[in-house]
């Protein structure tokens, strides 16, 4: 067609027909290829990648290793026995351990589970991660495929959510942290943060709940089961899992051992030997019921204030602050044998005999007891009360009671050591002559002091030795030796010995002991004693460990405090008050003796308040009290009548008969002192000398090993009085105890006049 005929047919409206293949408006086959071409399509792949890149850089530019979730290191502290068996746990049932404690093939069944290509990758999973994602935008949920890296930074870092946003940084903080960290530090970090079931966290939680055993202790086929636990904890439980679970776990098991075969980490013959390791049954945490409330606190307490002392903390709050945060794996000198044992004696020997309706007095009656090594300084045993969760307040740490008698052993150290003299210039010594008379004015060379303490039941004893004094507990003849030595000279030596001191006035009515003092207070001073005068401080926390810091305790025994001849001395003077005084019931007669000797001093305060006996062999010193306190006001109460006692509870009676029962139970073979005393063998507790009587070299009626020595004794002293001296006291035994009870060797005094302290004998 020409143009002519174009233009009228254009004219006419005509049209002209399309060219076949195409539409009349132009968008046909031909224009799709040309929008989506292999160019065009090939080019918008790698621009998506180029900008996915770029968007990782700047990810990975702008992400950093953020600090470490602080819950994902929650530790609890873990208290032991001596023996290493575990006591209690307190707090996060977490203890982080360093990876060189977890054994190598142990760590290695943990990377056979999860991460064959650990110690080679690069920290991420690219492929498990893109379907990670892509899991997660479709809405499918979580699936694995994650490396043991990202399961560390997810468990440390992050947080458990299943989001996009969340997956993106654990990969870029994978990658950094691969860099940055050897790969030891991510696998103790991933083992120590996961979460094994149980209530346990971490692997050392993971192998005592499981196997009852510490992470270093864990064999290959035990490692193996805590690695295939970590993917289902609840599901592959032995103890609660179902036959299916059971299945699971097992052939989960058998992957990890195969795995470990086909790195060459485990040997194809040993593995063959392996048989699946069946878990324990689940063991419930201990508590604090009981006495283990009252051993953790003071362990905690001994904890806290070496962390001070050391310079760790800077003060008690802090230091509290820092065992709070957990952590601490500690372990006391408590002996399980023993702890058990004196749990035993305070059960049979009083508690079991309280019936507060029968009595409301019984209510009233509270024991505490503390038993030292005198060689190591170890607490061995602790009672702190009927139960930490009834009675918060530990009665063998509490120091508000008064020690009574028991303080007189201190006031002869004094006076051995320090060579001191009577009114009348005489050598105080075991045979040294005092006037007994009940009431007498204690005097200041010609001056009375203001002071004049009754005797039990008000009895003159006249003219009397200082042993017997002792084993009878005559007040009148220890508030005067006080004043002879001079009390701020006694109170010094009992600071030596290791009482607490600040507050303590130089009083005469000291020498009552009527100063607070608690059971394991006076079971340091009388382990000194027992250790020659080198000074024992009881020692509750035998070692602790902590992942961060260093916490070392000094050394129980310390320097020589007072002479060996001083503390040999009182020794060998104690002995006499179980052989023939106020102890002489409840431990020289008890069946279980076996001729053990055994020194030691009762004790009964002011209106029947307290309690006491504490006392010793050459291995071990245990000191018990008993203490009268309103269970609703917290308030000191006599004790009358209390257990079914005829009259006074008298430290010779519940508190020697817990002591006796306690310590001849756990005796392992009779053993005998060995001292170094002015009169050579211990004292015979019978007849007091005359004036003109030198010291008795009779031994006593128990054997005992020591040797007399080659000095000459010194001479004994007259009386301290002008008076002609009164006829010796015979040397009869006690009065006989009421058959309901124990003996009743004391006197009451007034309430709280100290001028009528009532220290018992």
């Amino acid at each position: 067609m020409g143009r002519a005929e174009e233009r009228r047919a254009r004219q006419r409206g005509g049209r002209r027909a399309a060219p076949k293949g195409r539409s009349s408006d132009g968008t046909g086959r031909s224009g799709i290829r040309r929008l989506f071409t292999w160019k065009k399509i090939l080019g918008t792949f790698f621009g998506l990648c180029l900008l996915g890149m770029g968007a990782f850089i700047v990810l990975y530019m702008v992400i950093d290793i953020p600090e470490g979730n602080a819950d994902a290191e929650l530790q609890g502290n873990v208290y032991k026995y001596s023996d290493g068996s575990i006591m209690a746990r307190r707090g996060y049932n977490r203890e982080i351990v360093d990876l060189a404690k977890v054994p190598k093939e142990v760590q290695r069944t943990f990377v056979a589970a999860e991460n064959k290509s650990f110690y080679k990758d690069s920290g991420v999973d690219l492929r498990g991660t893109t379907r990670g994602l892509l899991n997660t935008v479709s809405g499918k949920g979580a699936q694995g495929g994650s490396t043991i890296t990202q399961q560390y930074v997810k468990n440390y870092y992050l947080t458990q959510e299943q989001t996009v946003t969340r997956k993106l940084k654990e990969l870029v903080i994978s990658l950094k942290l691969d860099r940055e960290k050897s790969k030891d530090y991510i696998l103790a970090g991933y083992i120590n943060t996961s979460y094994y079931g149980r209530g346990a966290y971490g692997i050392q939680a993971a192998a005592q709940a499981y196997y009852r055993v510490d992470a270093e202790d864990l064999n290959v086929q035990q490692g193996a089961y805590l690695a295939a636990l970590l993917q289902a904890p609840n599901q592959y439980d032995w103890a609660i899992a179902s036959d299916t679970g059971k299945r699971l776990v097992q052939e989960r098991w058998n992957y990890v051992l195969d795995n470990m075969v086909e790195q060459d980490w485990l040997d194809g013959a040993d593995r063959r030997g392996l048989k699946f390791p069946v878990p324990k049954e689940p063991k419930a945490a201990p508590g604090l019921e009981g006495q283990t409330g009252y051993l953790v606190e003071a362990a905690n307490a001994a904890l806290k204030q070496q962390l001070v002392e050391q310079g760790t903390a800077e003060d008690l709050e802090q230091a509290k602050a820092m065992v709070d945060l957990g952590g601490y794996t500690i372990t006391l000198n408590i002996d399980k044998k023993k702890q058990k044992a004196l749990e035993q004696a305070v059960k049979e020997k009083l508690t079991s005999k309280l019936d507060p309706k029968k009595r409301d007095v019984d209510a009233d009656v509270q024991a505490g007891a503390a038993s030292v090594d005198p060689k190591t300084g170890a607490v061995v045993a602790m009672y702190g009360g009927v139960d930490y969760v009834k009675h918060y307040r530990n009665n063998a740490t509490r120091d508000d009671y008064q020690p009574a008698s028991t303080f007189k052993p201190v006031i002869l150290a004094a006076a051995v050591d320090q060579d001191a003299e009577t009114q009348d210039g005489v050598p105080i010594t075991a045979n040294t002559l005092y006037d007994g008379t009940s009431g007498r004015p204690v005097m200041d060379g010609t001056r009375k002091v203001g002071f004049s303490p009754p005797n039990e039941d008000d009895r003159d004893y006249g003219d009397i030795d200082v042993q017997e004094s002792m084993n009878k507990s005559v007040n009148s003849v220890f508030a005067q030796m006080g004043i002879d030595v001079g009390m701020t000279e006694v109170v010094k030596v009992a600071g030596e010995l290791g009482m607490e001191t600040e507050g303590m006035a130089p009083l005469p009515a000291q020498t009552l002991g009527t100063m607070g003092a608690s059971p394991l207070e006076m079971a340091g001073v009388y382990a000194t004693l027992d250790n020659h005068g080198k000074k024992v401080t009881p020692a509750v926390v035998k070692s602790v460990e902590h992942k961060d810091r260093q916490v070392e305790f000094p050394d129980p025994i310390g320097d020589q405090v007072i002479s060996r001849e001083a503390a040999d001395t009182v020794t060998s003077v104690l002995t006499g008050v179980v052989d023939d005084g106020t102890a002489r019931v409840s431990v020289k007669e008890n069946p279980l003796r076996d001729g053990q000797v055994v020194a030691g001093k009762t004790g009964t305060s002011d209106n029947n308040k307290s309690a006491w006996f504490t006392g010793f062999t050459p291995g071990l010193v245990t000191s018990v009290g008993l203490f009268g306190e309103d269970p609703k006001s917290g308030k000191q109460v006599p004790m009358y009548e209390a257990a079914g006692v005829d009259y006074r509870v008298n430290g010779g009676g519940p508190p020697a008969e817990i002591w006796a029962a306690y310590t001849f139970g756990v005796m392992d073979e009779v053993t005998k002192f060995d001292l170094d005393t002015k009169q050579g063998a211990a004292v015979k507790p019978s007849k007091s000398p005359s004036v003109s009587q030198s010291p008795s070299q009779t031994p006593s009626n128990e054997p005992t090993s020591e040797a007399p020595t080659t000095e000459a004794p010194p001479e004994t002293s007259a009386p301290p009085t002008s008076e002609a001296p009164s006829p010796p006291p015979t040397s009869e035994a006690p009065p006989t105890p009421p058959t309901s009870g124990p003996p009743t060797t004391e006197a009451p005094g007034g309430d709280d006049d100290p001028e009528n302290a009532d220290a018992e004998r």
